[in-house]
């Protein structure tokens, strides 16, 4: 029988020591997108406050200025998972990339008047010209609002204007009638004079929502799971004390400056799917214009394994 020379075994010993000593090695941080929106504020939050250590989770997120450079982003395989909508969500399935829908958000979208045009609710927006981005989650929240509210189908004439600012200060204006928005043009529009006619929050329309790889889901489901737990803490605490977040809205999450005391914060939920009915209303939507490259169901689109411990 060999035995091992004694210098043989120390230095064998000494290695075994040394490498489990040695510190680990930082986990890969999660890549998350996010825009200057309320759908962001509890990310922001939770970075702010440690919340992502705390829940053992590494988590980078990156900002976008649009929906077209997250979009490009996550196309690009350089984000696992990103503030989104439903919409955005079907096209990116249909076009065959791996996201999947793991929770609705918060995010708020609505119908502004123009200052002086007399519109009060959704009704009055019969037979006039609404400023939107067409085919996009903006036309379908402001078709969700206007059908909720009573209104038929063809009782509005959309105007294509894609780019927000631009759809405001024609709204402001006057040159369309009324116009749909994200916040926080919507609190900034009304700042500046015109009138709050509906939102999704208020028809309890869920169009906001985070996606995250499916290969990521798959691989990384704990980290996932600790992610939504330092959201949901984040979000408690903006729901306990908002106005404590007011000068967090402009230093952190980018709102204007002049949103800043007139926004309405919205009641942060603890994190679920959309609610398949829902999910199903907007793939049917985009199948009424011929938009979807094929056909999906809302078993396509959602994932709820990141949260169905709550």
């Amino acid at each position: 029988m060999k035995f091992m020379k004694p210098i043989a075994v120390v230095a064998a010993l000494a290695a075994i020591v040394s490498i489990s000593c040695a510190p680990k090695q930082p986990a890969e941080p999660l890549r998350l997108g996010i825009m200057p929106d309320a759908d962001s504020l509890p990310f922001l939050v939770a970075e702010s406050e440690g919340l992502f250590e705390k829940n053992g989770v590494a988590v980078e997120l990156v900002a976008f200025a649009n929906p077209q450079e997250r979009d490009a982003a996550i196309q690009a395989g350089r984000l696992d998972g990103a503030i989104s909508d439903v919409l955005a969500a079907a096209f990116l399935v249909a076009g065959g990339f791996d996201m999947r829908v793991t929770s609705a958000t918060d995010g708020r979208y609505g119908i502004v008047a123009a200052p002086g045009s007399g519109i009060v609710d959704a009704r009055g927006l019969t037979g006039k010209r609404i400023g939107l981005s067409t085919n996009s989650i903006i036309q379908y929240s402001v078709d969700a609002i206007t059908e909720a509210a009573g209104l038929a189908s063809d009782a509005i004439t959309p105007v294509a204007i894609p780019k927000m600012p631009v759809r405001m200060e024609m709204l402001l204006a006057g040159q369309v009638d009324a116009a749909g928005l994200p916040e926080p043009f919507l609190t900034t529009a009304v700042q500046r004079g015109a009138s709050l006619v509906g939102t999704t929050e208020q028809f309890h329309i869920d169009a906001a929502v985070i996606v995250f790889s499916e290969a990521v889901l798959d691989a990384r489901l704990p980290e996932v799971k600790n992610l939504y737990r330092a959201y949901a803490a984040a979000a408690a605490r903006i729901n306990a004390d908002p106005e404590s977040y007011r000068a967090f809205l402009v230093e952190k999450a980018k709102f204007p400056a002049e949103a800043k005391d007139a926004y309405a914060f919205v009641t942060y939920r603890k994190p679920t799917l959309p609610a398949s009915e829902q999910v199903a209303a907007a793939v049917s939507w985009l199948d009424a214009r011929g938009l979807l490259s094929r056909s999906l169901s809302p078993e396509d689109l959602l994932d709820g394994r990141a949260v169905a411990a709550w």
